[in-house]
C-alpha cells in the first residue's frame, strides 16, 4: 500500500449507488464494500478516504432487498448536486424501476451530473430506459444480454466481458462483476497499487482472467434445453468424438441446415461455437481438478491438439490453459 498521502488525489469522490426494492444485495454492497476497503487502506496509510459513499432511492426510505434484508437509503439528490461517479444496481426490482418515469427521468438527469456513470448486472436495462446507453457498447448478466438487445437496440450489447467501458459509461456482467468494475474504477483514480492492495484484501481478483463465459458455458445453454437438453447430454459425453453439424444434425432426427438455424434461435450460437465452449468447460475442470497432462486433456475433449485448445482458451477465456491451471488447480 503507497505510504504517502500525497498519492491521494482530491477532492473527495462522491459516489452514489441507486437502489430500489427488490434490489440485488450484492449489487449494492459489493462495489460499497471496495470503496469502503479503499477509504480504510488509504487512511491506515495516512492519507484521507478518497470517497464520500451514499445509498440513495426514492423517498429515502428503507428498501428491502430480494434477499429479504432492509437496508437504509437516502433520498433522491437534487439534480446539480456535486457527483463524481453514478452507480445503478440491478435485480429483480430493475422492470418495476425502469418503468418508472420519475426514476428514469432522475437517472438521465442526474447522468449528466457525473463525471462517470455505471451499472451493476441488470442495473444496464435501468440505464438504457434512460437512455444512457444509447449508442455505446454495454454488458449485462450473460442470462440478459439478448434480453437487453432486443429491448434497446440502440445498444451495442457484448455478451462476454466482466465489464465494459465505453468513455464515461461503464457496464458490469452478473453479480459479483460488479466488483470487479468497482476495482477497475478504483485503478482508475487511484493507481494500480491502491487498487491491487484493495484485491489482496478482499480476496478476489484485481483482473479477473477471461470473461464472464467461463463459467457459465453449459449453464448458458439450458435456455434451449426443453428443445436440445438431450443433445447436449449427448455431446458432454462424447466430447472426443466427431462432432461435425451433420453428426449432431443426425442426432436430433433434423437437417443439417434446419438444425443449425434452430440452435441459433434457441441458443445465439452457432453448433460449433457451443460444442467449442463445452469443450472448455470440460478441459477447465480437468485443469483444475486433476495432474493428467495437457496434452492429454486436449485429447479426452476432443479438441485433437494442444495448440487447438490453446487457441479455444485464449478466444474464451483470455488465458492459456497453462496460466488457467496455475490459478486454480487444487
Amino acid at each position: 500500500m503507497p505510504k504517502s498521502p500525497r498519492s491521494t488525489p482530491k477532492p473527495i469522490r462522491a459516489i452514489e449507488v441507486l437502489a430500489f426494492p427488490s434490489v440485488q444485495l450484492l449489487d449494492v454492497t459489493g462495489p460499497l464494500q471496495v470503496f469502503a476497503s479503499t477509504n480504510d487502506l488509504v487512511a491506515r496509510a495516512g492519507g484521507t478516504p478518497p470517497y464520500a459513499l451514499q445509498v440513495v432511492a426514492q423517498g429515502g426510505k428503507t428498501v428491502t432487498v430480494s434477499a429479504g434484508l432492509a437496508i437504509a437509503t437516502s433520498s433522491l439528490p437534487p439534480i446539480g448536486t456535486a457527483l463524481d461517479t453514478l452507480m445503478v444496481a440491478g435485480g429483480p426490482g430493475v422492470e418495476a424501476a425502469a418503468a418508472d418515469p420519475a426514476l428514469v427521468a432522475w437517472v438521465r438527469e442526474r447522468a449528466t451530473q457525473a463525471r462517470r456513470v455505471a451499472s451493476v448486472c441488470t442495473g444496464a436495462f435501468l440505464l438504457a430506459a434512460s437512455g444512457v446507453l444509447d449508442g455505446r457498447r454495454a454488458v449485462t448478466h450473460w442470462a440478459f444480454c439478448a434480453d437487453l438487445a432486443r429491448r434497446f437496440p440502440a445498444v451495442r450489447v457484448e455478451s462476454d466481458p466482466i465489464f465494459v467501458r465505453d468513455g464515461p459509461v461503464w457496464t458490469s456482467a452478473g453479480v459479483t462483476a460488479g466488483i470487479d468494475l468497482a476495482l477497475a474504477l478504483v485503478e482508475q483514480d487511484l493507481g494500480r497499487a491502491v487498487a491491487l492492495a484493495v484485491a489482496r484484501y478482499l480476496v478476489v481478483f484485481l483482473k479477473r482472467p477471461g470473461g464472464q463465459a467461463q463459467f457459465s458455458a453449459a449453464l448458458s445453454l439450458q435456455t434451449a434445453e426443453d428443445r436440445f437438453g438431450a443433445l447436449h447430454e449427448w455431446i458432454s459425453g462424447h466430447l472426443a468424438g466427431d462432432m461435425s453439424l451433420p453428426v449432431l444434425a443426425r442426432q436430433v432426427g433434423m437437417s443439417e441446415r434446419s438444425f443449425s438455424r434452430r440452435y441459433v434461435e434457441a441458443t445465439g450460437l452457432t453448433p460449433g461455437r457451443a460444442v467449442e465452449r463445452l469443450r472448455v468447460e470440460a478441459a477447465r475442470r480437468l485443469l483444475s481438478e486433476s495432474r493428467l497432462p495437457v496434452k492429454r486433456i486436449s485429447e479426452r475433449c476432443g479438441f485433437g491438439s494442444e495448440e487447438t485448445m490453446r487457441r479455444s482458451f485464449l478466444r474464451l477465456l483470455a488465458a492459456t490453459p497453462q496460466d488457467y491451471r496455475a490459478r486454480f488447480s487444487s
